[in-house]
């Protein structure tokens, strides 16, 4: 199966990944074929892996620090944790996923892309691992798991004082953020600002509303993680113990 990058975006994938744009093209294969076949990934979504997926994920690096510690909560099929760790190897990035099905196939995609080093797997909720591995976090990133209200009272307590919250949302990101700007305030989080990444690369840019964690929540204000009957494309039952560690 072709993998590659198609000819209207390989200028735009060859720059986001530069001289990791093999491995990127790795992940997007194991994508194409284990991610169709393991329902981690829509058959209609295939084709367009490039510009809907890792593209749009990969542009987020450009607002996220050198040498930052990040943990991407419900991250599924990878998306965009392991597309930052492709882009970004200075990055030590955690994947937090409940599913065992999808823990099972992230472990497997950080050892096929050789990632062990930068790259940890930890199965479980968000609320299950605030106090373990992964914590005190430069950077939370989450992409299509919640509206913002819940999903700061998940990530917040993942993230340092000074840290930051960034969910991947799409064109009502900016009507999402004024609407739940109280319920972030009451969870120790700013202002929510809009971030668009990508501009002058693809069109539309991604969206991201940045959260700077200002405070510790108090842990009677933290919402019931994927997996609690939350919704969000992390649903289901979890043990909350880590399934695999690498790095």
């Amino acid at each position: 199966m072709n993998a590659s990058p198609p000819a209207e975006i390989a200028a735009v994938a060859a720059e986001v990944f530069g001289d990791r744009l093999g491995l990127a093209v790795d992940y997007a294969r194991l994508l194409m074929t284990d991610g169709v076949v393991r329902g981690l990934i829509g058959p209609r979504e295939a084709p367009r892996i490039w510009e809907r997926h890792l593209v749009n994920c990969a542009v987020v690096s450009e607002i996220i620090p050198i040498g930052a510690s990040v943990v991407d909560v419900g991250s599924g099929a990878g998306l965009p944790g392991i597309v930052l760790a492709v882009a970004r190897p200075d990055l030590h990035i955690t994947l937090v996923e409940p599913l065992a099905r999808r823990t099972a196939f992230l472990s497997e995609a950080v050892t096929a892309l050789g990632l062990e080093a930068t790259v940890t797997v930890v199965r479980g909720r968000a609320e299950d691992v605030v106090d373990g591995p992964p914590a005190d976090a430069d950077v939370v990133t989450a992409r299509a798991v919640a509206p913002l209200d819940r999903l700061a009272g998940w990530c917040l307590p993942l993230a340092k004082v000074g840290g930051r919250l960034l969910a991947l949302k799409g064109a009502t990101a900016a009507e999402e953020a004024a609407e739940h700007r109280d319920a972030v305030a009451a969870l120790g989080g700013a202002e929510p600002v809009i971030r668009l990444c990508g501009e002058g690369l693809i069109d539309p840019p991604t969206t991201v509303i940045e959260v700077v964690v200002q405070s510790r929540p108090k842990p009677s204000t933290r919402a019931a993680g994927p997996g609690r009957g939350a919704g969000g494309k992390s649903g289901g039952r979890s043990s909350g113990r880590r399934s695999s560690r690498r790095g």
